[in-house]
């Protein structure tokens, strides 16, 4: 599963992106903040079992988030805009993308999240291929158009346990468990990393010399 490393590069790319002339060093920090908070449910698996993937990876999260901006922002006497001004409207919608982009999005391609937890206990992952072949047409795997006749059922919060630093093993821990922080566990992982390493620098960089 991708890091949380990996998650605060993609979001940096999507504040490098949105936020135009409000980018600065604050910015960056507040948009990397909320785009690894969904990875804090990590430690809320410690107390609520396959809270990990589920608690803050729901997109009914960022929907409620989402329904309290706009009933916010959309009032003439916004509180956040009247706080902040239109910089602190702009962020917290930039915030709330990089969130939904580089916090969940990357897990929802690759492990799988509780994409509606808790009004559905059930994990979802977006994985398969898309190809164009001379003999068998165009052929996609990410959508099953004829589903096995006996298809296994979704894993749930019941089922399912993500190994994390905090967290290995489901239940109580054995004095000798190891303990592993992924940090890169695929090169395009790297690779993105390292744009984000180079395109987040230079935006500022040309921030402050504008």
């Amino acid at each position: 599963m991708p890091s949380t490393l990996v998650h605060v590069a993609l979001g940096g790319l999507v504040g490098a992106a949105l936020l135009t002339s409000e980018f600065d060093v604050r910015a960056v920090v507040v948009v990397v903040a909320v785009t690894a908070f969904p990875d804090v449910d990590a430690l809320a698996g410690l107390v609520l079992p396959g809270a990990h993937r589920s608690l803050f990876h729901s997109f009914l999260f960022p929907a409620v988030v989402c329904g309290l901006l706009l009933a916010d922002t959309l009032r003439a006497n916004s509180l956040l805009r009247t706080r902040y001004g239109t910089r602190g409207v702009r962020l917290a919608w930039v915030s709330l993308a990089a969130m939904v982009f580089g916090g969940i999005l990357p897990d929802l391609f690759t492990n799988g999240v509780n994409a509606f937890y808790p009004a559905v206990d059930a994990f979802y992952t977006v994985d398969g291929k898309l190809l164009l072949s001379d003999q068998r047409g165009l052929v996609q795997t990410f959508v099953e158009v004829q589903p096995p006749a006996q298809a296994e059922p979704r894993p749930t919060t019941r089922t399912l346990h993500y190994s994390t630093p905090v967290d290995p093993n489901p239940g109580s821990e054995p004095e000798n468990v190891e303990r592993v922080a992924p940090v890169f566990q695929a090169g395009w992982e790297l690779m993105l990393v390292l744009v984000s390493g180079l395109v987040v620098p230079f935006r500022l960089w040309d921030a402050g010399r504008r």
